[in-house]
């Protein structure tokens, strides 16, 4: 279970601090339930992932994990630019203890992310769809309770994108979701439930067709 607690977010500008990306923001999430984050661009949705994945930190409230969470796949913080993926990999395979099978974990990372000769150069050579795959890759390395995606099943070709969703319904199988995707089949195909992010406050709806619903009207409105 995540629970959310009044969290608010803004961040610092050469001005003094910046708006309030998110405003009060409360809800829990149950285990093993996907869960959709729509809105518009600019709402806050990347940042309330981040947040959630402990990647960023709120301004004032709380998020309590009593789960396994992922980093937000397709996050590229994190990698050490300076550091090729395959040390990167074998980096983030220490920290997570499993330093007794890390050429297992190197093998998979290499050929799920398909990046070639380039996983052997630093990744601060990669571009973002690189550094995505590279993410995405190390992300289903390893065992979460609950998985952050932001638009990850957007990056790459259609061949990649299709390996994407494969890969997302076996994590569906036995652990819960939390994504961002403009695409409403993708979130439709993955979530039950939704939160809607509209100016910095976030509304739950236990259907995500609902919170799509929600999301349209109010760009219509």
């Amino acid at each position: 279970m995540i629970t959310v607690k009044d969290v608010h977010k803004r961040y610092q500008t050469p001005h003094g601090p910046g708006k309030w990306v998110l405003q009060g923001v409360t809800f829990t999430i149950p285990s093993k339930l996907n869960v959709g984050l729509v809105g518009a661009n600019g709402a806050g949705k990347s940042t309330l992932l981040r947040i959630i994945g402990g990647v960023d930190h709120p301004t004032r409230g709380h998020v309590q994990r009593d789960c396994r969470v992922s980093w937000p796949m397709g996050f590229g913080g994190g990698l050490q630019g300076s550091l090729t993926g395959r040390q990167n990999t074998r980096f983030v395979s220490r920290i997570h203890g499993h330093e007794h099978d890390i050429p297992d974990r190197v093998a998979f990372v290499q050929d799920f992310s398909e990046l070639a000769e380039a996983f052997d150069e630093p990744v601060k050579t990669y571009s973002s769809g690189m550094k995505a795959r590279l993410q995405f890759g190390l992300s289903l390395a390893f065992d979460f309770d609950v998985y952050i995606s932001d638009e990850v099943t957007a990056t790459g070709d259609a061949r990649f994108k299709t390996k994407a969703a494969a890969a997302f319904k076996q994590v569906a199988d036995h652990a819960g979701l939390i994504m961002v995707s403009h695409g409403e089949g993708t979130l439709r195909q993955f979530c039950q439930a939704g939160i809607w992010i509209d100016d910095g406050r976030a509304h739950w709806f236990d259907q995500i067709d609902d919170a799509l619903r929600a999301y349209k009207q109010s760009q219509t409105a």
